[in-house]
């Protein structure tokens, strides 16, 4: 594919900001006219039921098998169905499905409420609000904020002294089962951050209350009503080995995206002193993938294009990926992969 770039030469101060601003517009005008802005609503729509199918081929597995491998491989299947239905509703949530809004917004509370038990409002609020504009900026971002169970930066571990200190100098020893109550932190996030909403008049919407009902409409789909033919206490084992199974893959998808020593995490103040781009491109890293990994992680390895341009379809990034390369080499931003 040929450059999308037309400035091989950097300007500087101003001059360059300025350039590099036009230049940008110019790269997103140039993926609108190739189409990249469009939205393959069949296609996202088709690889969810793919996702859908594959969890319910594996609940199908689980319920009808007695043989403890054949449960390892039914809770595979719905490990990775979920994972899909995650990632895939991760589009529709930045309104990047359709071109209707009220499309990607009801796929939206499907996927997250009413399939994974996570709050719409809560991940619109913490993913689209305060994660995308201030990716890996100390307490902007919300997904870098892992305090007090694990610290990120060694300024963090620097800042203590005695058994926090050392807790924190040791916690490559807990990290690994830290990670299996990653699904359950979604969750419990989700209801504070929904009952904290609903519980103000200025603060609640119609969101909140559809969000609200999407959510007890889990738990009569998935815990109330198999609770008349399958005893309860089998219902919640599978629903915390499901919670337990997912943390570790949401973990496999989304760490590598802004967790890497390369990626940059910085401070508000730096922040307020680097350009959007340079910050978005600083903090976060692509990953490589093979196609059935592409098709569970529905663009978050190319996580780059998705911070650069969040509203276009995760279809399109492996086209955009060279184009962005390129722009990033050319006004000497960073690009890793």
């Amino acid at each position: 594919m040929g450059t999308l770039i037309a400035t091989p030469l950097l300007p500087s101060g101003d001059a360059h900001a300025v350039t590099t601003a036009e230049d940008f517009r110019q790269l997103k005008a140039a993926f609108r006219a190739r189409g990249w802005y469009g939205r393959p609503t069949g296609r996202v729509m088709l690889e969810l039921a793919w996702h859908l199918a594959t969890f319910l081929v594996g609940l199908t597995v689980l319920i009808a098998s007695e043989a403890w491998l054949l449960t390892a491989a039914g809770l595979l299947l719905v490990t990775v169905g979920l994972l899909g239905v995650s990632t895939n509703t991760h589009t529709s949530a930045h309104y990047a499905t359709a071109r209707a809004r009220w499309i990607n917004e009801a796929l939206t509370f499907f996927g997250y409420p009413i399939v994974l038990q996570v709050s719409a409002t809560y991940w619109w609020d913490k993913h689209n609000v305060r994660h995308h504009p201030h990716a890996n900026v100390l307490a902007r971002d919300p997904d870098i904020d892992l305090s007090p169970w694990v610290a990120l930066t060694a300024v963090e571990v620097e800042r203590h002294r005695g058994l926090r200190r050392w807790y924190y100098e040791q916690q490559w020893l807990v990290f690994p089962f830290l990670i299996a109550l990653n699904s359950f932190s979604f969750q419990v996030a989700g209801w504070c951050h929904l009952i904290r909403m609903l519980g103000g008049p200025r603060t609640r919407t119609s969101k909140h209350w559809i969000d609200l009902a999407a959510l007890l409409l889990h738990w009569g789909v998935w815990i109330m009503l198999p609770a008349y033919f399958v005893p309860l206490s089998s219902i919640l084992a599978f629903h915390v080995a499901r919670a337990v199974t997912m943390g570790y893959a949401l973990f496999a998808v989304l760490a590598p995206c802004h967790f890497p020593a390369e990626a940059q995490i910085i401070t508000p103040a730096e922040r307020q002193q680097r350009d959007g781009i340079r910050r978005q491109t600083a903090a976060s890293i692509n990953f490589h993938t093979g196609p059935f990994g592409r098709l569970l992680c529905s663009g978050l390895e190319y996580h780059i294009e998705h911070h650069l341009f969040p509203h276009m379809c995760h279809v399109y990034y492996p086209q955009a990926s060279q184009p962005v390369a390129e722009f990033c080499r050319a006004h000497g931003y960073p690009y890793r992969s």
